[in-house]
């Protein structure tokens, strides 16, 4: 057993999202959103290098010691996976862990909004989770093929760095790889799984013009494609993707992404009243024809004119949601009315007079 198991199970025990353990300070915890100081001594930068480089094999160590950061995953039995970043800073290596529950939760379970099981309800076309660092894209996005797995008979492949929510074959038969562990690049791995008779591809991360050009592709020859991409909003998602392109390549990708977008999900987790936990609200954009028009266009910022009044075609936004949140007492007025004055850059906020303003999501549990 690791030395660091001890306080991988703390986080547990905590409920705790992540520990930071960092050289020449106390180790912290993330709890509920809030970051944590633990009643231990501080870390020297040897016994910071010692705990870390026990987790990692040979060549874990040997890209870090080359290339001063680290991507990998670290499995404990009975606790979960954890994803850990590994990096160096003045004062010495330092790594934070992430839970990754060993359990995935249903769209339901979670909380999130029924209009997610009606959207990924496809054959084909891209699908996009975004928001910041720590907004829960990876759990929301497993628990889309999660909801896949169990009901539909179909070829899974995701292409991770690394691997964080391991999905067990039910209905479908799921192919999981690992950049570094079991492919060069995420590149790569999307070439050679147009070859691999895949139904549906997860890509964890698009962090490139050729990841995008090829999820693109994929979704428009037939296949169902998740990726995720760090916007906070969902028509900033058209944008950056567009954005990737060299200018004179954007007016033929605006014409590709109006055909192949399905939808995108933009998210962030708020706290609950008691800050016991955090609660998901979700923007959810249906690339119904009208959208597909200002795609290709270039009339993004109209978007949000048709979101206002797509309901009925699953429609959701941010305001909408966290409206509904706070009415059914899941995130407090003051946090809920920060939120939506943050993103509306400090204009007034209206509520709505009623409940039925705002679509209707399912109970929520605590989501860290």
């Amino acid at each position: 057993m690791a030395r660091l198991d001890e306080l991988l199970r703390e986080m547990k025990q905590r409920g705790a999202s992540d520990l930071h353990l960092t050289s020449a300070s106390a180790p912290y915890m993330r709890i509920h959103g809030e970051m944590t100081k633990l009643n231990y001594r501080e870390v020297t930068p040897e016994t910071a290098e010692s705990l870390i480089f026990e987790i990692l094999n040979e060549k874990q160590r040997e890209r870090i010691t080359e290339h001063w950061d680290l991507d990998l995953s670290y499995p404990l039995e009975g606790i979960g996976r954890f994803r850990v970043n590994v990096f160096m800073q003045r004062h010495g290596i330092s790594a934070v862990f992430r839970l990754i529950p060993e359990e995935i939760k249903t769209i339901e379970e979670l909380g999130l909004p029924k209009q997610l099981a009606q959207l990924i309800d496809a054959s084909e076309g891209l699908i996009l989770v975004t928001g910041p660092t720590g907004s829960g894209k990876s759990t929301t996005l497993a628990a889309m093929i999660h909801t896949i797995n169990m009901k539909e008979k179909a070829h899974i492949i995701t292409i991770e760095d690394p691997i964080e929510f391991v999905h067990n074959n039910q209905s479908s038969l799921v192919s999981q790889r690992e950049v570094d562990s079991h492919t060069k690049s995420f590149g790569n791995a999307l070439r050679a799984a147009l070859r691999e008779d895949p139904d549906i591809i997860l890509l964890g991360e698009m962090r490139d013009l050729e990841t995008v050009s090829m999820a693109i592709t994929a979704a428009e020859t037939g296949h169902l494609v998740f990726g995720t991409l760090h916007t906070n909003s969902a028509i900033k998602t058209i944008d950056r993707v567009i954005d990737v392109f060299p200018e004179a390549q954007q007016t033929q990708i605006r014409v590709m992404l109006s055909e192949s977008l399905r939808g995108v999900v933009a998210q962030v987790l708020l706290p609950r009243p008691d800050h016991q936990g955090r609660v998901a609200a979700a923007e959810i954009l249906v690339n119904v024809p009208a959208v597909a028009n200002l795609i290709r266009e270039g009339k993004t910022h109209q978007i949000a004119n048709v979101m206002q009044t797509g309901r009925a075609q699953g429609m959701v936004t941010f305001d909408g949601a966290v409206q509904d949140l706070m009415q059914r007492g899941l995130v407090s007025k003051e946090d809920g009315m920060s939120f939506l004055r943050r993103r509306s850059g400090g204009k007034q906020i209206t509520m709505p007079s009623t409940a039925a303003a705002a679509p209707r999501v399912p109970s929520s549990p605590s989501v860290n």
